[in-house]
């Protein structure tokens, strides 16, 4: 624990140095220059004490309450943005310090004030992604906490507040000087304006938006989170168990997870694990919208029918990524569709992926004959080291030939456009018009779309993980790939899409149900392209991948 602890210490440390506290940085030195001494220990107090607290317990909070998930950092907003009129209007200001002086016989709001303010910049800091907090915010999205997680997340706030800290000391020092000081007045204003300026900038979204301007300088800094050793901790802090690595050799990791929470199994009673001992278990994560998923999916399948009688049971735990991949009725019709016949359980509340400590789609576990986890392999890729090893665990008995290699191996070789997605919770390589989250707005599409970005033209409504298609509803996208694929939604009706790739009309698609569909499938080697796509009103379009 102490290493995983140290290690976020650090991860907080380069946190604070990167690109990604730029957004806070003008509130933390506007905020540390206008007050007295206790007050830049004050904002690092509240934003450590609020970033640790609602980090780990905001999401289980507001489900709880039924509120949405982004209030608290609307009233953080608010509250910054008070506080910078409050330091522009002095008449504002002292109303504002009143409930303050209670804290005893300091200057009113130093302490206090400066802990509110924060308070408020622990809501809105957004971490730059990395493993210790990508891990914090899985234990985070499943209610699962301990004194680990905590430790590991105050150590985390607290490495990024050493450095804010000295931040608010310079701000203060700044003010501190006799010819500021004279001017002290008109240089609250101008400060205050400052704070005001960036919350009106958060109001709007622009705050990330100009962060991703700024290079990735730090990246290099973050391999002290990526190293072996730490990785080991924080899949244990994760798991709640020490997690399977994808290991070379077969190795013995202990006895697999039961599946727990099942919302419903499909093509199967339920079954338990320890039902299944004396069977070698193969353990398939995926969700039905996948490419990668559904790139695996052909491997899956022959082994289910190859190796049924030789003992393996196939068990594929659907774990949705999308909220219409939920709806039972839905995962049913693809099981259907693709020809799945092995059991399915539908890991709706993330139970099981949360038992296991999984992180990926698609991921397969081996568990064997005494019920220990044997094997484990994350993505696309690798056939034929997985068929070896259910081979490897049947052996006792007299096994029909490989069947791997019979199977056309999709994966992708090259350098592709990575996945991208449409909704604003996880938008990335957007250009053009501001977005305008949950509400319909009209949108242009510049002339330029840089390789792998796209833009939107037409009106559009934005929400949190789909778009939904209003009048004239555009898309452009600059790729490099062979095929295009884009999980589409119709909302009970059949809806349309143009596709156009490098100006030439290619297909028009029929959009009938909530799911997966192709787009193009170029000639040739994958290359650089163009997509431009035209929806009727009501389409909604989630993510693409590529092949």
């Amino acid at each position: 624990m102490l290493l995983l602890v140290g290690v976020a210490f650090v991860a907080g440390v380069v946190t604070a140095i990167s690109p990604c506290v730029l957004p806070v940085l003008p509130i933390v030195l506007a905020g540390g220059a206008t007050g007295g001494r206790r007050r830049p220990y004050a904002i690092v107090a509240g934003l450590v004490v609020s970033f640790t607290a609602f980090t780990l317990a905001a999401t289980a909070l507001l489900s709880a309450l039924g509120l949405p998930d982004d209030l608290l950092r609307n009233i953080a907003i608010a509250v910054v943005l008070l506080v910078g009129i409050s330091l522009i209007v002095p008449a504002l200001g002292r109303l504002v310090e009143r409930p303050f002086q209670a804290l005893g016989r300091r200057r009113p709001g130093d302490a206090g004030g400066g802990f509110l303010l924060g308070t408020s910049l622990g809501l809105l800091f957004t971490p730059c992604a990395g493993p210790v907090i990508a891990a914090v915010a899985v234990l985070a999205a499943t209610s699962r906490f301990s004194v680990e997680s905590v430790l590991v997340t105050l150590s985390y706030a607290l490495g990024a507040g050493v450095v804010l800290l000295l931040f608010a000391l310079a701000g203060q020092s700044g003010i501190n000087l006799p010819r500021l000081r004279r001017r002290a007045p008109q240089v609250r204003q101008v400060l205050g304006a400052a704070i005001a300026g960036a919350a009106v900038l958060m109001i709007f979204g622009l705050d990330l938006k100009l962060a991703t301007y700024v290079p990735g300088y730090t990246r290099s800094l973050q391999r002290v989170e990526r190293g072996a050793a730490a990785q080991r901790e924080i899949d244990r802090l994760v798991a709640g168990r020490r997690h399977v690595l994808p290991e070379s050799q077969l190795r013995d990791f202990g006895e697999a997870p039961e599946f727990q929470e099942v919302d419903r199994w499909l093509n199967s009673k339920p079954l338990t694990l320890a039902s299944l001992r004396g069977k070698v278990v193969l353990i398939d994560f995926w969700t039905y919208s996948c490419i990668n998923c559904l790139r695996t999916l052909p491997y899956v399948k022959r082994w289910a029918d190859t190796y049924r009688r030789a003992g393996l049971v196939v068990v594929g735990v659907h774990t949705p990524e999308f909220a219409f991949e939920r709806v039972p009725a839905n995962v049913e019709r693809a099981v259907r569709a693709l020809g799945v016949g092995y059991p399915v359980a539908l890991d709706n509340g993330y139970g099981t992926w949360s038992a296991w400590g999984n992180q990926y789609w698609p991921a397969k576990y081996l568990v064997d004959r005494q019920g220990h986890v044997r094997y484990a392999h994350f993505g696309e890729g690798e056939y034929q080291r997985s068929e070896d090893v259910i081979r490897t665990l049947l052996a006792e008995k007299a096994l029909p030939k490989p069947v791997s290699a019979s199977i056309h191996d999709q994966t992708p070789t090259e350098l592709l456009t990575p996945e991208t997605y449409l909704g604003s919770a996880r938008i990335d390589r957007f250009v053009g018009s501001r977005l305008v989250p949950e509400r319909e707005a009209d949108y242009s599409i510049p002339k330029v779309v840089p390789q792998s970005s796209l833009a939107y033209g037409g009106r559009w409504t934005v929400e949190q993980e789909r778009i939904v298609a209003g009048p004239d509803a555009r898309l452009r996208l600059s790729f490099h790939a062979h095929k295009v694929f884009l999980v589409l939604g119709a909302n009970g009706r059949t809806r349309i899409v143009q596709v156009r790739v490098d100006g030439r009309s290619l297909m028009t698609v029929r959009v009938t149900e909530d799911r997966l569909y192709t787009l193009a499938e170029l000639p040739g080697e994958a290359g650089d392209h163009t997509l431009d796509l035209s929806f009727s009103p009501g389409t909604e379009a989630y993510a693409f991948t590529f092949g």
